[in-house]
């Protein structure tokens, strides 16, 4: 007789979480579009493309097949924080797309604001309502959906949606804020984090790397006090991170290893922003460098994952 693991599809547990897979494919392709590296970027964009579809299509064959597996998942006072990161994705091409085609950018905006707005909202409701929430189940993936906020500001500036752009960084900022002293309230005063959600202490640097690279678009790439404050505050959030590197490295791999994706892309981004704007060839160093590392920790993690789903360790049941 089976046992209930072989029972067990993996497309009933393909989780929501692969779609941080996006978020750091995105983020290196962004990195390597700033870096001036044209034909790479290109190819990184069509590689993002053809994964998001990939798992779009397959998240809504579980959403079919699986409905109630897909409630489990919202339902979650985890896991559901992992939800915005669908809108993040669809936000995250159309700042690549921006490039090639100003219609389709907008086309995608549009698209990623509605889920944003959505998923955000209804995440927010869902923290807030009826549900009782534990300090155990806090965590850096709580930021995610202000995150998604932050990067509408991203995109729509050069889109033309400045009013609308300012709405969703106010909102971005202000949440990042209120949730920032929940977080480290959970992380100093209660019990550490899950092994499989150390990873997720990356998610620190992401909000002021992506705040300082909105606060630029707002400012038509002039850096002011504003964003050296928010640049500043992407390295001490890093410096944080590396602090625990040693436990990081003695961890097993899980999904959650793709937490370290887009927030250190993001900072690579904002490093070569910083640098060009300030003339410092010190940082467009640091920004280049930053952009081979971040090619390399992709790889990495996407090796590791391909390995790790034909193992069996991924998309089975918790």
């Amino acid at each position: 007789m089976k046992n209930e693991e072989e029972k067990t599809s993996w497309l009933e547990n393909f989780p929501v979480l692969l779609f941080t897979v996006i978020m750091g494919y995105s983020g290196l392709t962004l990195a390597l579009q700033i870096a001036g590296e044209v034909y790479l970027s290109k190819i990184a964009l069509l590689i993002t493309t053809c994964l998001f579809l990939i798992i779009l299509l397959i998240y809504i064959m579980k959403i079919i097949v699986y409905r109630n597996s897909v409630i489990h998942e919202w339902q979650h006072p985890i896991k559901i924080s992992f939800f915005p990161a669908i809108s993040i994705s669809i936000l995250l091409l159309s700042l690549l797309f921006k490039t090639f085609s100003i219609e389709i950018a907008t086309i995608l905006w549009l698209v990623g604001i509605a889920a944003q707005t959505l998923l955000a909202l209804s995440v927010l409701a869902n923290w807030i309502g009826n549900r009782p929430y534990e300090t155990i189940h806090i965590s850096p993936a709580w930021f995610i959906p202000t995150v998604g906020n932050i990067i509408a500001a991203v995109a729509g500036v050069d889109l033309g949606f400045i009013q609308i752009s300012w709405i969703f960084f106010s909102a971005g900022v202000i949440f990042w804020i209120l949730l920032l002293t929940l977080v480290f309230n959970r992380l100093i005063f209660h019990n550490p984090l899950p092994e499989r959600m150390v990873p997720t202490l990356a998610i620190l640097v992401a909000p002021p790397a992506v705040t300082f690279l909105a606060w630029v678009k707002f400012n038509g790439g002039n850096v002011d006090n504003m964003a050296h404050a928010m640049y500043g505050a992407s390295l001490a959030f890093l410096a944080l991170t590396l602090t625990q590197a040693r436990l990081l490295i003695q961890l097993a791999f899980s999904l959650s290893w793709w937490a370290l994706s887009f927030p250190f892309a993001a900072l690579v981004s904002a490093t070569m922003i910083y640098g060009t704007a300030l003339n410092s060839q010190l940082h467009l160093l640091l920004g280049n460098v930053g952009v081979f590392l971040l090619f390399l920790l992709i790889v990495g993690l996407s090796l590791r994952t391909v390995l790790a789903f034909f193992r069996k360790e991924i998309c089975m049941p918790d």
